[in-house]
């Protein structure tokens, strides 16, 4: 019995050693697989980057005309100075939170009676959300501007702000009602049977679990009303009513174009989309739901 024990090797270090070396191999090639992935990433991102970078840099570059020596805020200051750049950013903000504020307010309940609601007229206006939604903004630009006209609309910022709202709404409603359908619905219950009515449920339940949703509509609206070009071309005509994207074209004459200003106005346009990333980033998460499911 003892020699036929002691006849087999033992098979711990041997068996070690046979599934260590594949082993060592997968992991060289995981790692060469990461480095071609880490260079794809990094020549798109300065695909993406680079224009950026090189507008940030003639805007601090001094003009053709100018005395100053390296890198200066003479640009930005001529822009501010000589021209209606403060007037156009004041109308920038103006009509981007307005768009934002009426978006979200009109599109979180819109987007909750279309993630809850079971019926033939939820059904419909789900579809004709869709139908909206597929429609580009030109097709209805000439047919707005004619209505708008006889309302006395054209050249005015509130007309300007309800063709985002309604051009942002269809987006909007869709977005929440894709993070509502996230919310487990025994949340609501539960808050129902401690005798909360349906809003009340909606306000401090399921708004509450739904920061990210709104904080993606809420940017998606501002997004879209910030760099909206051809609308607002097409129903502005004052020099005093124009928006930031507007401002930015005056510099170009027929010509000749003013580059450095150019530039300079647009580190301004970049600057409040930047500010707003950089301060809500850390409010998209999606962890709170599961907390509120603790226990149940």
């Amino acid at each position: 019995m003892s020699a036929v024990l002691h006849a087999h090797p033992e098979p711990g270090p041997a068996l070690g050693i046979d599934e260590g070396k594949p082993r060592r191999v997968l992991s060289e090639a995981g790692m060469r697989g990461r480095w071609w992935r880490f260079v794809l990433i990094l020549a798109i991102t300065a695909v993406v980057l680079v224009p950026i970078l090189v507008t940030v840099i003639l805007a601090f570059t001094p003009g053709p005309n100018s005395t100053a020596t390296g890198l200066t805020f003479e640009n930005l200051s001529n822009v501010f100075s000589k021209t209606l750049a403060a007037t156009w950013l004041k109308n920038s903000l103006i009509t981007t939170l307005a768009t934002v504020l009426v978006s979200v307010a009109v599109a979180a309940p819109a987007g909750y009676v279309l993630s809850r609601g079971r019926s033939k007229a939820v059904s419909g206006y789900s579809l004709l959300l869709f139908v909206m939604q597929s429609l580009p903004i030109i097709t209805s630009v000439v047919p707005l501007f004619i209505l708008f006209a006889g309302m006395g609309l054209v050249d005015n910022l509130m007309g300007l702000t309800i063709i985002y709202v309604g051009s942002t709404m269809t987006v909007a409603t869709w977005m929440m009602a894709a993070y509502f359908d996230s919310i487990p619905i025994s949340l609501e219950e539960a808050s129902w049977i401690d005798g909360c009515s349906v809003f009340g449920s909606f306000t401090k339940v399921v708004l509450r679990n739904s920061l990210p949703g709104v904080l993606s509509t809420a940017i998606f609206a501002f997004l879209l009303a910030w760099n909206d070009y051809l609308v607002a071309i097409v129903f502005l005509r004052s020099n005093e009513i124009f928006t930031l994207p507007m401002g930015v074209q005056s510099f170009f004459q027929q010509n000749a174009t003013d580059w450095t200003s150019v530039m300079a106005l647009a580190v301004v346009m970049m600057l409040p989309p930047v500010i707003v990333f950089a301060t809500l980033n850390k409010y998209f998460s999606v962890g709170g739901i599961g907390g509120s499911l603790a226990g149940r």
